[in-house]
């Protein structure tokens, strides 16, 4: 993936596999047994497992892959454990803030005038300015010439709870909310944080919450008492009925 080797040789070794690994394919050694896709990473081993794998690998670092819309994702919490992340854009999607591991294919590649990635010219929302990890890595190696005041350490890095799931994410993902003040955690100890500002696509949610208010009080406003209706129509009877004539 990337541009010559001698990069490559900058890259950790369990970084060049999580990078380049083809994740939720049939586990050879399990073939024949369910729920067999590779949707766990070994940092120790720098190869891709299965839930039916992972008793052999149980006291090393392992990394959940999951997958939004057939392109891998990781947990922020989980990635910022492991490198700086700040000016990544993440996503929420099953409650859960992701980064996507690699760049995604685009229909035509055009910059426009608003914010876009460092290295692939996506689109992406103010301030940030990658819109993957790939995309980060790609970049400091070119501008900076390597990783290591990127690189975090990690000696315990366990499965989330529960722990062993299938990965997958429904497509109910939005753009991280302005509520979150850094891209990266705030345990990650990374040197290049930098506060979110306000995100456009919170308008449609302050139309709906003013929509409710503004139902509420219009319930809780005095309701003008109905009239009672006069004694002459209740007491009106009915007169005898007249049959249009017969020609």
């Amino acid at each position: 993936m990337f541009v010559g080797q001698a990069l490559q040789q900058q890259l950790p070794r369990w970084l060049q596999a999580l990078l380049t690994e083809k994740f939720f394919n049939a586990c050879i050694i399990h073939e024949e047994v369910r729920k067999n896709e590779k949707n766990i990473f070994c940092l120790d081993c720098s190869t891709s497992l299965c839930p039916h794998c992972f008793s052999f690998h149980r006291s090393h670092r392992l990394l959940q892959i999951r997958r939004y819309v057939y392109h891998d994702v990781i947990r922020l919490d989980d990635a910022a454990k492991l490198i700086d992340c700040a000016y990544v854009q993440a996503y929420i999607t099953n409650s859960a803030k992701v980064v996507f591991l690699n760049q995604r294919p685009q229909a035509k590649q055009c910059r426009g005038s608003g914010n876009t990635c460092s290295t692939c010219e996506r689109s992406l929302q103010d301030p940030f300015l990658f819109c993957s990890l790939y995309c980060k890595i790609d970049y400091l190696i070119r501008t900076e010439g390597g990783l290591s005041k990127y690189l975090l350490e990690c000696n315990f890095l366990p499965l989330p709870e529960p722990g062993l799931d299938d990965g997958l994410m429904t497509p109910d993902s939005v753009l991280e909310p302005a509520s979150s003040n850094r891209t990266n955690s705030s345990g990650s100890g990374g040197s290049g944080g930098v506060g979110c500002r306000a995100l456009a696509c919170t308008a449609a949610t302050d139309f709906v919450v003013r929509k409710k208010r503004t139902s509420v009080l219009v319930c809780n406003s005095p309701c003008r008492p109905v009239e009672p209706a006069s004694a002459s129509l209740m007491n009106r009877r009915k007169k005898t009925p007249h049959r249009a004539p017969l020609y």
